[in-house]
């Protein structure tokens, strides 16, 4: 779950790390409002939006004046700011964040995130902020330093001095810089995040330390013992259908392919991805129904696959265990039928009563094509997206 720049730095106000002043407006008047209430000589309007890159797309306006800001606000909102993440569909802006501008001598990118590999907590920091961190790292790796925290011992001060030295933070700030880092830290670990990026992070012309940027993600895993954050989501910045899925109790995410899965556990569910991939296809989402999904929540899964209207073919991969293949296939009629299927659907089961569900597929009646092994399942749907 991610939340928006200005819950993200309310989140660090609260932890003691420094952020200019501002206030979120939902409309024009609210935004002249809160620059009245700031008597700061200029501000910066930014579009809310679960995306970066808002600046490049006309999302980011610094004005001075209460005229300009109502100008800038009635612009910003009620756009549909689109950018490289959000896809050419875009996002329709209905918030803005008025906040006081800085005076900046130097910006630096600092973020902190879970390394799995190492079951790390892992600082990635360049002097070279403001930046696209991801074609920093491609083209000029040695510009981005990592350090890696263990969860056990928690930031120690060789973290932080190692950090201060790559990112050439000056003497005089060292103790403003340590107790940023520390507090930040604490934040990600208390709140089970599992990203927080700041960039830019700036040193101000009177020497100081603010987050003149928020990015917050938690773990959605660890989201029952945060009552307070799972207030801050906002479904409306969500994919609807993973939003659905998340209610009905099942893993989905929307991809950009034509081929619709529907799998039980996440390996597998990736293989199945890749088995895709490897025959030419090109998967439309990754669906982990889960090991104990009944004969309603496959369905519930099967008709959430179709509402996607640029599946053209979809793979049913189940290895039953604790959800039987008999289970598998009654759910699958059953959505068939409600929603009067017309495109290829193949089925490959494997598992715990694996004949029974295969003869229940077979006397439905419907097209529904079985393989006999996860390659052919794959090979088979692939062709049938391509002839679709």
């Amino acid at each position: 779950m991610n939340i928006h720049e200005y819950q993200a730095k309310q989140l660090f106000k609260s932890y003691g790390i420094n952020v200019p002043n501002g206030q979120m407006a939902t409309t024009k008047q609210e935004a002249v409002n809160i620059y009245t209430q700031l008597n700061v000589e200029s501000v910066v309007v930014k579009a809310q939006a679960h995306t970066g890159g808002r600046g490049k797309a006309g999302g980011v306006k610094l004005v001075s004046s209460a005229s300009a800001v109502e100008e800038a606000s009635d612009q910003i909102l009620g756009m549909t700011l689109v950018t490289k993440q959000t896809g050419a569909e875009g996002k329709l802006i209905e918030k803005v964040l008025v906040e006081e501008t800085s005076q900046i001598e130097r910006e630096i990118y600092l973020s902190l995130l879970v390394d799995r590999e190492t079951a790390n907590v892992v600082c990635v920091a360049s002097k070279e902020g403001g930046t696209e961190i991801e074609e920093l790292a491609e083209h000029s790796p040695e510009k981005i330093a990592k350090e890696y925290i263990s969860i056990h011992t928690g930031i120690r001060s060789f973290h932080i001095n190692a950090l201060a030295k790559q990112l050439e933070i000056p003497k005089p700030l060292m103790k403003e810089f340590r107790s940023f880092c520390q507090n930040l830290y604490y934040l990600f670990i208390t709140h089970d995040c599992s990203m927080v990026e700041i960039n830019p992070l700036v040193i101000t012309k009177d020497q100081h330390i603010i987050a003149l940027d928020g990015k917050v993600g938690f773990d959605d895993n660890a989201l029952y013992r945060h009552s307070e954050i799972q207030k801050l989501r906002d479904e409306k910045e969500e994919d609807p259908r993973e939003a659905q899925a998340a209610q009905e109790g099942f893993s989905y995410v929307s991809l950009d392919g034509n081929i619709g899965c529907m799998v039980n556990g996440a390996g597998l569910a990736m293989g199945t991805m890749d088995m895709i991939k490897s025959f030419g296809g090109e998967p439309a989402n990754f669906l982990d129904v889960g090991g104990s999904a009944d004969a309603q929540k496959v369905a519930s899964a099967f008709k959430l696959i179709l509402s996607d209207e640029s599946v053209k073919a979809v793979l049913v991969n189940i290895f039953g265990g604790i959800m039987k293949c008999d289970v598998i296939a009654e759910g699958l009629i059953t959505a068939v039928k409600e929603l009067n299927v017309s495109i290829p659907l193949v089925v490959r089961l494997e598992g715990t009563n694996v004949e029974i569900g295969k003869k229940i597929l077979e006397n439905s009646g419907l097209k529904i094509q079985a393989a006999s092994t996860f390659a052919k399942a794959a090979r088979q749907v692939v062709q049938l997206a391509n002839q679709a």
